[in-house]
């Protein structure tokens, strides 16, 4: 039986300043994510004491009321709560008024933090799905237990990757609630970049062209930018052509004329200019990294998690996933891994010291959640609270990063988090040793850090 979080829902709208204040909700893994009219108004304090609430972050325009892994349990109740769906057309049409005054207050990075989350949160759920059930593909053929021929890899191993091959359809529809567009048309106008016939052009000797202009043809499968660009584009062509097209005949010549005017500008330029911009971010991740890996993987496993804090985070999953599909790999990522498992190592050492029952089942209980990827119920009721142990992660964090960068292992595939991220971390060719090193170096994560988080804890605290 479904739980009932209708107490906390209540609670929590009414800490932010009821529905009176709220713009928008939406969540990602862990976390409900306000737009507010005030962000003034809510009271941290009262909010963090609400049970159930593990913490509170305001930033990059957002009211973030951190919740844990079952906060898409609890959205369903705060649109209740809320009753957007009573609200009339009048009511709604001033809510999104008042959304575009705060867009249009907001500064550009927030706006640019906005557009990406908003594409690519909805799908990290069934990209992270699909990237572990490769890693499992691939660890299964290492072991023998399945051949490459086998029907079973063909048909699993395919399925998984399609997702990807068509990465760019599946983002155009998040980009067509994000930019108030048609999602079929937004849909069709990325299905164009990842067309069969059109990549069978790509390093091809025969060269298309449109009206004379030969197109530099780029293969877009497996890409990000490309489709969230040509869908901007084609949302404010699809608003003009609205303005200027009468109503009767808009059905049939909206779609078409939008068609018309985006898909040549796609492969003209914009498909081009973003493919090397994307190009220049993967390869200066890589230079900085290059320039010291071990620094870059002491620094970066160390202190990453005070990145999650400020709930920037998510702002560096475009660069990975950008990273992974433009050089095959993103050297990052792996390093960053290492944080969860020394956060939950903090966890268990802390568990395992302090006397107070509550606290100790509160601990050793996140350290499962941890392992997963969850690492925000840690921070916010032990190492942050108790921020000796934060640095006990720090170490541990940092250690095991160290490692990873001297090793040079990388990230190849986009997966979850935590035990979860780890068969992002086989290559192509199958398990080898920089694999189980990288399993090594996240038990040294974890060891590391619970040794030190016992050592530093007090019993009595």
């Amino acid at each position: 039986m479904a739980k009932d979080y209708t107490e906390l829902a209540k609670e929590v709208v009414a800490s932010v300043g009821g529905k009176e204040n709220i713009i928008s909700v939406s969540n990602c893994m862990t976390r409900l994510r306000f737009i507010l009219k005030d962000d003034s108004i809510p009271n941290e304090n009262s909010i963090k004491e609400i049970n159930g609430v593990a913490g509170v972050i305001n930033q990059g325009g957002q009211y973030q009321v951190i919740i844990g892994t079952h906060v898409t349990n609890v959205l369903p109740f705060v649109h209740k709560e809320i009753d957007t769906m009573g609200n009339s057309l009048e009511q709604e049409g001033k809510a999104k008024a008042e959304n575009m005054k705060l867009v249009k207050k907001d500064s550009l990075w927030n706006k640019f933090f906005k557009t990406i989350q908003g594409c690519l949160m909805p799908l990290i759920g069934p990209m992270c799905g699909v990237g572990i059930l490769k890693g499992l593909l691939t660890i299964l053929t290492s072991c023998g237990i399945l051949s490459t021929t086998d029907g079973t890899y063909i048909l699993l191993y395919n399925a998984a990757d399609a997702f990807m091959v068509f990465l760019p359809i599946f983002i155009a529809y998040s980009a067509a609630k994000v930019f108030k567009a048609s999602p079929v048309l937004m849909m069709a106008i990325a299905a164009a970049l990842v067309s069969p016939t059109l990549l069978s052009f790509v390093g091809a000797e025969e060269t298309l062209s449109f009206l004379g202009v030969p197109i530099e043809m780029v293969n877009y499968q497996n890409t990000f930018f490309p489709a969230m660009v040509a869908c901007l584009l084609g949302a404010n062509i699809e608003r003009l052509f609205k303005k200027i097209i009468p109503e009767m005949i808009q059905l049939m010549f909206v779609p078409m004329c939008t068609l018309l005017v985006t898909i040549p500008i796609t492969f003209l330029v914009i498909g081009p200019v973003v493919t090397v911009v994307s190009n220049w971010i993967a390869n200066g991740v890589v230079s900085l990294v290059a320039v010291s890996p071990v620094l870059a993987g002491i620094v970066a496993g160390a202190f990453w998690q005070l990145i999650v804090l400020t709930g920037l985070h998510t702002a560096m999953v475009p660069i990975i996933i950008n990273n992974i599909f433009t050089l095959g790999a993103c050297p990052l990522n792996s390093i960053l891994t290492m944080t969860v498992f020394s956060v939950s190592g903090v966890a268990l050492g802390y568990g395992l010291k302090v006397k107070d029952k509550q606290r100790k089942s509160m601990a050793l209980g996140n350290v499962v959640a941890g392992l997963c990827g969850v690492t925000e119920p840690i921070i916010y009721t032990i190492a942050l609270p108790k921020f000796k142990e934060f640095v006990c992660a720090f170490i541990g964090g940092g250690v095991a990063g160290g490692i990873i960068g001297f090793a040079g292992i990388k990230y190849y595939n986009m997966v979850g988090n935590g035990i979860f991220a780890l068969p992002g971390m086989i290559a192509p060719t199958g398990v080898d040793s920089k694999f189980y090193l990288a399993i090594a170096c996240a038990a040294i994560a974890f060891v590391v850090s619970a040794v030190c988080a016992y050592v530093v804890t007090n019993k009595e605290d």
